[in-house]
């Protein structure tokens, strides 16, 4: 090599990043040794930002454009080099190239499960998981906060940071969504707004950065509130199943009713009345109409006023009717002492003759029940 190409060589013409690597935040463009010269090019790309630094002291940044280098384009380091009149020797500078694009691939995910107080299902504990992606908008704040000293700056170097500061925000963002778990699956979009607008504030104000995009992949319940989900959830079906058996029952009785060709119509309208009456009467008590179920396959109908009872007669219940319904029934020979009856506290269906109540009917008329057998 000639004096000249040597002489040549030890100072910088150009300067520039040709970018190689998508996972590079920071490329430090510095060569031991070599100067920059006074009308050297300066060259940053679309999606790129230079900036110069002296001594450890950031100085000037370079948008995307090609520049010759000269006082007039280096005011700040003018300044710290005390050019007073414009450099005509060459000087030393780093000058750190970053992109300006998004950083995308950041994954984040709860290390384990959280709580959060369910407002349907209470205390519950999950797990969550998602993605994130920023850019560098604050490249001064980000090179004293995030890269240092460091030759070349990787997503790998900060992924482990962000992250840890994302899923700190993302469960308190979680739990204040004030979303059942339920709902939340159907919310993903409005949850991940609401983290991105807690987290994008605290990214700029640390680390110079803005999130572009925040996503949730999935919430999960542990094991434990899963069963505690899945208990609740057969409860309320079972109380469901109830809530239409018992009005079937109550549809059931007032039909029974209505069908009793033995009875008026205004008895049938009476009774009906009768039983819706008690129907919503129960209801407003918030009683289990079948806390104590008979025997026998017959199920009682809904409770009933006092004194007021259902019959079985020829496979079909009926009723509810009152003691004068009941002495009629007697005396026109359609109940008799062994009719099945029942009422509300009664424990199960009893013959017509075992219910002291409803003794004084048989000997105002009817068939009285059968003697008990002979003892041994």
């Amino acid at each position: 090599m000639g004096l000249l190409s040597k002489l040549k060589g030890e100072f910088i013409d150009i300067i520039e990043w040709l970018e190689d690597d998508a996972d590079t935040l920071a490329y430090r463009f510095e060569r031991y040794g070599n100067e920059i010269k006074n009308g050297a090019k300066l060259t940053v790309r679309e999606g790129q930002v230079a900036v110069f630094i002296n001594e450890g002291q950031i100085a000037d940044v370079f948008r995307p454009g090609m520049y010759e280098l000269t006082t007039e384009n280096l005011p700040i380091l003018s300044t710290l080099k005390g050019w007073k009149h414009g450099f005509n020797s060459p000087f030393k500078a780093e000058v750190i190239f970053m992109p300006t694009r998004e950083a995308a691939g950041f994954g984040w995910g709860t290390p384990g499960p959280f709580r959060m107080r369910d407002p349907e299902f209470g205390l519950l504990e999950m797990t969550a998981r998602g993605h994130f992606s920023f850019h560098i908008m604050d490249s001064e704040k980000f090179i004293r906060n995030v890269v240092g000293t460091d030759g070349e700056f990787t997503k790998e170097e900060i992924e482990d940071r962000l992250r840890k500061r994302f899923v700190t925000e993302a469960v308190s963002g979680i739990a204040e969504s004030g979303k059942s778990f339920y709902d939340m699956a159907q919310h993903y979009d409005d949850i991940s707004q609401l983290l991105k607008e807690r987290v994008d504030p605290i990214f700029l104000e640390k680390y110079g950065i803005g999130l572009d995009d925040t996503s949730i992949q999935s919430i999960d319940l542990t094991e434990r509130s899963a069963d505690k989900v899945e208990k609740r959830d057969e409860l309320m079906f079972a109380g469901s199943r109830m809530n239409d058996y018992e009005r079937k029952a109550r549809a059931d009785a007032m039909l029974g009713l209505a069908g009793n060709e033995g009875m008026g119509g205004g008895m049938a309208a009476g009774g009906m009345g009768m039983g819706m009456g008690m129907a919503m009467s129960g209801q407003m008590a918030g009683q289990n109409q079948y806390a104590q179920q008979p025997q026998g396959g017959m199920v009682p109908p809904p409770p009933p006023m006092p004194s007021a009872f259902f019959v079985f007669i020829n496979g079909q219940q009926t009723g509810p009717m009152g003691m004068q319904q009941l002495q009629q029934m007697v005396a026109q020979g359609q109940v008799n002492g062994q009719s099945q009856v029942w009422k509300q506290g009664m424990p199960a269906w009893a013959m017509l003759s075992t219910v002291p109540e409803l003794a004084g009917l048989l000997s105002a008329g009817g068939t009285p029940p059968p003697p008990p057998p002979p003892s041994m």
